[in-house]
């Protein structure tokens, strides 16, 4: 669904898989600045959203993902992961209840697939899985100053890894995102939001993860996995690599060489000594940090070795420690950009 947002004078719209809604409005650099030092407001109204009604919604979505969702609070937020029976990610939901219902968003075209598996998994518990895309759609606000700045009465509000998700009626779309720039929030495109996820050090679901992605690979073990839970589709692979083993691979944060005006695109390939090592996942020009990309490589491949991507030189930055598993917390760095943290200090 085309965003009317790209209304907007000097939308640009952007390309898969954010088509729908903008890459940026003008001045990308500036909506990065706006993201991480005031406040801004990215439309992401193409991502899917869920809505999962009924009194067992907790406790069924509990034992179906990875994480502990039995106890959630209205107006809680959290992670999950559903997995495959080998313990591959197959969904991530960024999802909250707000007492009455569950409300999750996920990546665009995901949504039909996931309520698909979730009508299949309902047995005859009283749950009611629908795909609300049609009718429901999210902005996201980000920023230090971007608190203050939720709207009245939205269908749900998230917290997530990088700021605050809104979950309002598709239809109001324009007057919200009109009345938040109102009040002096930036509006910000996808560009903006992939160069600050990525300086984040947040990956995303299909661009930074492949068929074969285990949660500790990416760092999900800390923010999705609740280890301690019960039984759930792919547990035992969870289990086996965090008690016994590690994971085959890890994320890392890429700094490019940024003589050559080009960035590396999603799968291309990270070489080390001309051998493959790995994969780009999402790349993008940071305001601060230059040309920069999220990359999943061998665990084995040494942490201060100089990459390609691309055929672009890359100097790795640590995301996912080589010893990550086997009882040793994955050392994920979720802190932002030095400039990030230091305009909320």
């Amino acid at each position: 669904m085309r965003s009317p947002l790209l209304d907007v004078p000097g939308a640009v719209p952007a390309q898969a898989p954010d088509a729908g809604v903008a890459a940026h409005y003008g001045d990308p650099y500036a909506e990065q600045r706006a993201l991480t030092q005031s406040a801004g407001v990215v439309d992401r109204s193409h991502r899917d959203v869920i809505r999962i009604t009924g009194q067992d919604r907790l406790s069924w979505l509990h034992s179906l993902t990875t994480q502990h969702l039995e106890q959630l609070a209205p107006g809680g937020s959290a992670q999950a992961l559903i997995l495959s029976p080998n313990g591959h990610v197959e969904h991530a939901l960024t999802l909250t209840d707000d007492g009455t219902a569950t409300w999750a968003h996920v990546e665009p075209g995901a949504g039909e697939s996931l309520a698909k598996f979730l009508e299949s998994m309902r047995f005859r518990l009283a749950v009611e899985p629908a795909d609300v895309s049609g009718d429901y759609a999210v902005l996201t606000l980000m920023g230090p100053q971007s608190d203050a700045q939720i709207v009245d009465s939205p269908a749900a509000v998230i917290a997530s890894g990088l700021g605050t998700d809104l979950v309002i009626a598709r239809g109001q779309l324009a007057a919200t995102a009109a009345l938040l720039q109102s009040r002096g929030v930036a509006l910000a495109g996808m560009w903006a939001h992939e160069a600050v996820r990525i300086a984040g050090r947040e990956p995303r679901f299909g661009l930074d993860t492949d068929h074969r992605t285990i949660p500790h690979e990416v760092g999900w073990i800390e923010t999705a996995v609740h280890l301690s839970k019960g039984c759930y589709r792919g547990q035992e692979t969870v289990a086996r690599v965090h008690n016994l083993g590690h994971p085959p691979r890890r994320l890392v944060l890429l700094h490019l060489d940024g003589s050559e005006d080009r960035l590396p695109g999603h799968g291309d390939p990270v070489t080390l000594a001309g051998a493959d090592v790995g994969f780009v996942g999402s790349a993008a020009r940071h305001y601060e940090l230059g040309p920069i990309a999220l990359a999943l490589v061998k665990r084995t491949v040494p942490v201060q070795a100089t990459l390609a991507a691309a055929g672009l030189p890359a100097a790795q930055e640590v995301i996912v420690a080589p010893d990550a598993g086997a009882n040793v917390k994955a050392a994920l760095r979720r802190q932002r950009s030095d400039l990030t943290a230091r305009a909320r200090e």
